[in-house]
This record gives structure tokens, sequence and C-alpha cells, in this order.
């Protein structure tokens, strides 16, 4: 785990490397300060030499000013370094996302990778801050001044060293109870993203069936979990705070007592006593500020854990390793494929697919919901991959291609495709980064979106909110289709698309396509018969096998299916999931 995030370190290595270094060296002139005292003590004042006074008080000025001036320097490359640190694992989390498979996604969820993004993140940038600066003085301070008291009285030394694997001991008895707890408390963080997403989401849905209660509720239930657990963890997790300080004061008690008796004795001065007593204090801050490393270090490896999971994680999805760059056409072919969802052969949703289709065909694809349609064309691009048999684009199996040139090659709009912030240009932008305003213009035009943009006062300037809230689902079905045109794909595929647009824009749209873009593989999922009935060939799909493939008058005439579609729907009443 430890090696998998160092690696996100990179251009901070320096940083740090340099903020323990400084560290050390201020350490080591704050602990040889009680011992320039000593000297002061014994050899000035308790001797009346003014002039060791003030050689002494020079250097213990100097001395703090360095100290000083070394934490300082400690201090800010600590801060350049987590901060750099957290910046490349939020990269590296985000650029292993990018590359996640839909299946991936789904293994962790959503709400879960954003938790690990944000909140895991802080955590673990908070912990490696407090690693490499205040574990590393607490350690070489205890480490020091220990030898520094060993060496003014070795009797009194042994008391701190006595008391040390006792507090040891019980600090990592806390770890073994506290740690499962905040396993479970993340895991609830990932429900509570979700949730918020979800209601967020779909305000208006939860507004139009009056739920704000049962949302409330949801949410009430899963932050009070939350509360319950981090209550119960920072219950123990304070048990270290009363285990140290009776560690810290029975020392301080055994010290004044065994002080007195050496000093009494003849073999201790005031001085050395009073020097052992401010390395105590030295040790008491030490193991103080150990305790609070302690703490998020807990917590951290929690969140640390979650994270390197994602890191971790391979993709489903790889390319060869010697790609295949360039589409020679729009051709898909299907041989005997099966398609599981979890990778079981018992659970399939597409059974022995064989299909052939030309490029620049013009594919109806209709069936019933869960009958596989969308998973069937999610193939092409190589969303997922088949579990069983191929499938070939351009004459080439979709596996040997480099991933980002076949889908470059392959355009999908979906029926809920997504908007994002910024204007209309930006979003239209995602389909061409270089597209003119001319080459937009015309995309949106084929897409029946031309004269509803220059409705807007800004025209294409105008700006989308986030998700596309201030456009129709009609408006932004066909901004979504004319993003997808300015790829110029060999491949489109539209998957229930214009489902939100009226059949005379619908019927334009097509109409559009056959004009202007006949040589493009078009594949159109759809609800409505009249979406489909002027494509070249219609695939009727059935519980995930094709039951039929042919033109609007053979599957009208053959096909059982079909007909009682067709007939459903011409004759009023019902729609396609409808009973016949």
């Amino acid at each position: 785990m430890i090696r998998t995030l160092a690696k996100s370190v990179r251009q901070y290595r320096k940083q740090s490397i340099l903020s323990p270094v400084f560290m050390v060296l201020e350490v080591i002139l704050e602990v040889l300060l009680p011992f320039l005292m000593a000297s002061l003590i014994d050899k000035g004042i308790e001797a009346g030499d003014m002039n060791h006074i003030v050689k002494m008080a020079i250097v213990l000025s100097a001395f703090a000013l360095t100290s000083l001036t070394f934490g300082y320097l400690s201090g800010a490359y600590a801060a350049k370094a987590s901060t750099g640190f957290a910046a490349n694992l939020r990269h590296d989390l985000f650029s292993k996302i990018q590359g996640f498979s839909f299946s991936n996604i789904d293994k962790f969820s959503t709400a879960s990778l954003v938790t690990r993004l944000t909140t895991d993140t802080t955590n673990v940038q908070m912990a490696f801050q407090a690693i490499i600066r205040h574990s590393v003085r607490a350690v070489i301070m205890i480490l020091f001044a220990l030898t520094m008291s060993f060496r003014i009285n070795w009797q009194i030394a042994l008391i701190f060293a006595g008391l040390i694997p006792v507090l040891g001991f019980g600090l990592y008895f806390i770890i073994m109870n506290v740690h499962p707890i905040f396993v479970r408390a993340f895991q609830l963080y990932d429900k509570l993203n979700n949730v918020v997403g979800e209601n967020l989401h779909g305000m208006r849905v939860v507004k139009s069936f009056v739920r704000e209660d049962t949302e409330k509720g949801k949410f009430e239930t899963i932050s009070g979990n939350i509360y319950d657990d981090f209550t119960r963890a920072q219950k123990r997790v304070a048990f270290n705070m009363p285990l140290l300080q009776l560690c810290v004061y029975s020392s301080m008690i055994l010290i004044s007592w065994v002080g007195a008796k050496l000093i009494v004795g003849g073999t201790m001065t005031t001085g050395e006593l009073m020097s052992t007593i401010a390395y105590s204090m030295q040790i008491l801050m030490s193991l103080m500020l150990l305790s609070t490393v302690f703490v998020l270090v807990i917590i951290s490896r929690t969140s640390a854990g979650r994270i390197v999971e994602v890191l971790q994680e391979e993709s489903d999805l790889r390319n060869p390793a010697d790609p295949i760059m360039t589409v020679a056409d729009g051709s898909i072919s299907f041989r005997n494929v099966d398609f599981s969802y979890v990778g079981d052969a018992q659970k399939l949703s597409l059974r022995r697919v064989d299909l052939d289709i030309a490029s620049g065909e013009t594919i109806g694809i209709i069936g019933g919901t869960g009958s596989a349609k969308t998973t069937l064309v999610q193939l092409i691009p190589r969303l997922y991959d088949a579990t069983r048999g191929t499938v070939t684009v351009g004459g080439v199996n979709v596996r040997d291609y480099d991933i980002e040139s076949l889908r470059n090659q392959v355009a999908v709009v979906l029926q809920n495709n997504l908007l994002f912030s910024g204007t209309i240009k930006d979003n239209l932008r995602w389909g061409n980064a270089h597209a003119t305003d001319e080459q937009m213009r015309h995309a949106c035009q084929l897409a029946q979106a031309d004269w509803f943009i220059e409705t807007f006062p800004d025209g294409y300037d105008t700006h989308i909110e986030q998700g596309g809230a201030n456009v129709s689902g009609g408006q932004k079905q066909r901004l979504c289709i004319a993003r997808a045109l300015l790829k110029k794909p060999k491949i489109l595929i539209l998957d229930d698309s214009t489902s939100a647009v009226d059949t005379k824009t619908d019927a334009a749209i097509r109409k559009a396509f056959r004009e202007e873009i006949p040589n493009t593989t078009k594949l159109i999922i759809a609800q409505r018969i009249s979406s489909v009935q002027d494509a070249d060939r219609i695939i009727v799909l059935h519980n995930g096998n094709i039951d039929a493939v042919g033109t609007h008058d053979q599957l009208l005439e053959s096909n059982q299916i079909y007909q009682e579609v067709y007939h459903s729907q011409t004759q009023g009443g019902g729609d396609f999931d409808a009973e016949a």
C-alpha cells in the first residue's frame, strides 16, 4: 500500500525529504538547549561567573533562532509536499477512473469513487504531512531527549525507557479496535454521497411526488449511522490521552522523587535536575504530538486502503500489445456472441447473436424493456467485451483495435445523454475540439437544433447549466445528436435518442441522415415503429435473442412480435411493453 501511494509523490520527493531533514536539525538544536541551560545554572548562576552567563546567553539565543528557522523551513516544505502529493494522488485516481470500463465503475459505485477522490484523499494528505513533519519531530525528540537524559543520569533515564513500551502496547490495542469501525464508517460515507447525488439529480421527481420527507429520512438515517460509528471510534481513540497522561505524570513523580534523593546524596546537581525535567517536558510534548499523529494515521489508514483499491484495479478493457489504429469502414459483424454483465455464462443478457451489417446501412432495433437493445450496441465501441464470441468492426475484431481509435469512429447518442456546464459551443466541441462555427451550425441543422438555438438571446454562446437543466429533453437530445455528428463517425448509434422529440422532427432528423451521411452506418434503437420503419433492415430483440431481422414490410408480414407492436401503436392504446 505504501509503495503504491509513494508513486504519487513524484516531483515533490525533494520537499518530502527536506522537510524531515530540517525538522531533525531543529530537534537537535532544541535538545541541546536544556543541556546548555544546565551549564548556565551550574557554572554561571551558582558560580557567580558573569562572563559564562553572557556567553551562554548568546549561544542559547543563537541556537533558539537557528532552531526556529529550521522549523519554519520544515513546515514550508511539508506543506508544499503534502498538497503536491494530494494533487498528484487526485490526478492519478481520476486518470485511473477514466480508463475503467463500465463494469469497473459498477464495482466501486460512482458515490464511492467521489468519496475516494475527496474525503479519503484529504485524510491521506493530512496524515502524510503529519508523518513527514510531526512524527519525525516526535520520534527524533524522544530519542535525543532520552540520549541526553542517559548522559546526565542513567537512573532517571530508565524511568522514561520503562514507560514507553507500556504506552506503545496501549496504542496498539486501540488501533486494533478502532480500525474496523472506520472501515464501516467510510462505507457509510459512500452511501451518504449516493443518497445526496440521487436526491439532487432527481430533485424534480422528488418534488413532483412530494417525497421530501422520505428523502430527509434516508439522509438522516445514514447520517445518524455515521455519527454513531465515529462517536464509537472517537471514544476508543480518546483512551490514548489518559493513557499518555498516566505514563507521563507517573514519570514526573518518579523523576522528582529519584532526583531529590540524588541531589541530597550529592550525585546530581540542580542544573542537571532542571535539564532532566526539561527533557521530560520535551518527551511529554513529543508523546502528545505523536498521539495526534496516531489518530490521523488510524483514520487515514482506512482511506489509504480505499484509494489503493482504485489505483491497483485493472480495467477489464485493455489495448492489445500492437493495436490497430485505423478503422477501415463501418461494417459490423457479430459471431456467436454471448454477453453477461456479471461474467457468468448462466446469466446471459445476450445469447447466440449472429449478425452482419454492411457499411453505410441503416439498421433499426426494437424490443421490449430488458431485451438487451442497449447491451447489443455497447459491444460495438467496446464499452463492454463479449463474454463469448467475436464482434468485428471494419473486418477487425474490436479487441484488436486501439480503444481510443475505435471509439473515435463510433458515436453513441443515449436517451439520457448528458450536457456539461459551459456554452452550447463548448458542448458541441466534445465531438470535434477544432470544429468551426460553420461546422457546428451545419451539424445542428442536421439534428434539427439550429432553429431553437437561434431563439436564445446568446445563440450558440448560451450557457448550459449542469446536466443541461435549462433546456428541454428534446432540445438536449438534438444537441447530443449534433455533437455526435461533429465526430464524423463511421458508425452512429442512436439509443432511443429521439424519444423526447415529436414525430415530425424525428422524421426530419432521419431524412437528414439519409441525405447527408449515407456512408455512415446508422443503428437506431427506438420504441416507435415510425422511427425505424424506413430502415434498410430492422432487428427484433426478445429476451436477449434476435427474434427476427428484415424490412418493415417483411416483418409486418412474418413476425408476430413486430405485428403486435405495429398494431398497438397504429390502432391506439398500449405501447411496446404492453401485452398483446
